[in-house]
């Protein structure tokens, strides 16, 4: 295995950055923002950095941090447990419908999404009535909801099941895709939604707090840790671990709610082995080094060796199915994506509306202004991305959207 891809540097009293970052764009201000992180007393061996790096609140997306001892609530962010989930099925591409487009509609009604609203089904982006299932994947999640809410009433959101199985906005989405064998995928992108953003804000604003009670001086207000044998550490980790596991419940659902629809537009398939379901924004703890560390992964993979994994590209660009590596310098993680090169704002202001349209021409999807910010121009080229981190990952399949659903 070539170790050589990733360039080092580090400042006097900080711990250093590896990141692997040849031939993509490493932003002035995101470069910063791993230097602050690194000058924290509970970070290291070393801050790892994948190359779809970019500029973040408080801590950089694309980046692994490890800690010992403490945490930190912005480097974990509000998206707690966001990630992405694909399945192979047995169908060709020869078996899809010429026209794509009412499949693409028959989803986008039958998963809640964006602030959509859809008569007696959503309303804006939430069910009006749950379904059963949802209802089930509830139960064994509520008590503990319930529990951490009594602790902490500020976390609480209106109506996590109303979510549950549930897209959201922004970089989220919903994708059949094609690999290179013509076998279509159904892949998606989402998190834990308004119940993992209540709790991401709180413990945020919370650590702040309690960092400032404390006079201590941080490089970023946003980088405020807790402390590990604290009652709020243990807390956030058990809100945190809550999160995730909805945010992994919520991608199953809306799985099968895809593949309800699927069922009734194409002929009858099956499954196969190739299931992935992997959070890119979430801490857990790991053993590297021979050191008990907390391992935060914000907008990072976990590729341990054998481990599968996803890499999306932007709609429209090409995404992959990845197997890990086990790369230890880099705490055995990848990318999560492309990574982004524009702001939204940059992103509508730079790139024309006849411009989206010719990037994702070959893809059911939106056209209109309104996701012009998630266009593939805005995003790094998915090729240099995983050209830079193959020591990381090897390409186990290539695949291609040909439907994409945004919220």
């Amino acid at each position: 295995m070539n170790t050589a891809l990733h360039q080092t540097f580090h400042d006097e009293g900080a711990v250093p950055i590896k990141a692997w970052v040849n031939g993509v764009p490493l932003e002035d201000a995101a470069r910063q923002q791993l230097r602050n992180i690194a000058r924290l007393p509970i970070v290291g061996p070393w801050i790892a950095v994948m190359p779809d790096v970019h500029l973040g609140i408080g801590a950089t997306v694309g980046s692994v941090v490890p800690t010992e001892g403490a945490i930190i609530p912005a480097a974990v962010g509000v998206d707690i447990g966001c990630g992405m989930m694909a399945y192979q099925t047995t169908l060709r591409a020869d078996q899809l419908p010429e026209n794509l487009q009412t499949i693409r509609s028959d989803i986008e009604r039958a998963v809640p999404h964006g602030f959509v609203t859809v008569e007696g089904r959503s309303a804006k982006g939430n069910w009006v009535v749950a379904p059963n299932s949802a209802g089930t994947r509830w139960r064994p999640l509520e008590q503990r909801y319930r529990s951490l809410v009594d602790r902490h009433p500020q976390i609480s959101h209106k109506s996590p099941l109303s979510q549950l199985g549930s897209l959201g906005g922004g970089n989220h989405f919903i994708e059949l895709c094609l690999d290179e064998n013509d076998q279509v995928w159904v892949m998606l992108h989402s998190g834990s939604r308004g119940a993992g953003n209540r709790i991401g804000q709180y413990f945020i604003e919370k650590a702040r707090n309690e960092m400032q009670k404390q006079q201590a001086n941080l490089p970023d207000r946003d980088l405020a840790y807790f402390s590990e044998g604290s009652t709020v550490f243990d807390d956030y980790v058990e809100a945190v671990e809550w999160a995730q596991e909805y945010a992994a419940q919520n991608r199953q659902q809306m799985m099968e709610t895809v593949l309800g629809v699927l069922r009734k537009h194409l002929p009858s398939f099956q499954l196969t082995r190739m299931a992935i379901n992997c959070h890119h924004n979430y801490v857990q703890r790991e053993t590297h080094f021979g050191r008990d560390l907390l391992i935060t992964r914000k907008g990072a993979v976990s590729a341990r060796e054998g481990q599968f994994g996803i890499i999306p590209g932007s709609m429209g660009a090409k995404s992959f199915i990845v197997r890990g590596l086990g790369n230890a310098e880099s705490f055995c993680s990848c990318s999560h994506g492309a990574g982004r090169v524009m702001s939204r704002n940059e992103a509508k202001r730079r790139i024309t509306l006849g411009e989206h349209r010719a990037a994702t021409a070959h893809v059911e999807c939106r056209k209109d202004a309104d996701v012009i910010d998630e266009s593939p121009a805005a995003y790094k080229p998915i090729d240099k991305v995983m050209a830079a981190q193959s020591d990381l990952v090897e390409i186990m399949h290539t695949l291609r959207q040909v439907v994409c659903v945004k919220g």
